[in-house]
């Protein structure tokens, strides 16, 4: 799962620590799911949604597998 969260972070000059701060996980947690290692939890997947204001498919990108 491909996702545009480092991009959006970014974009509002957030480090991880401070992303993770306000979605409640570690810092290591929100690096997972930047780099893709992690798949986010649906819980977690909509609280991060909700700190950006976005739905969680503007965040988050399902690859289709051939």
């Amino acid at each position: 799962m491909k996702n545009r969260l480092a991009q959006l972070r970014k974009a509002q000059k957030l480090s991880q620590e401070e992303l993770a701060n306000q979605v409640g996980v570690t810092r290591q947690t929100i690096t997972s799911i930047e780099t893709g290692k992690y798949i986010a939890s649906l819980p977690l997947a909509f609280k991060i949604a909700g700190y950006f204001n976005l739905s969680i498919e503007e965040i988050f990108i399902m690859e289709e597998k051939d």
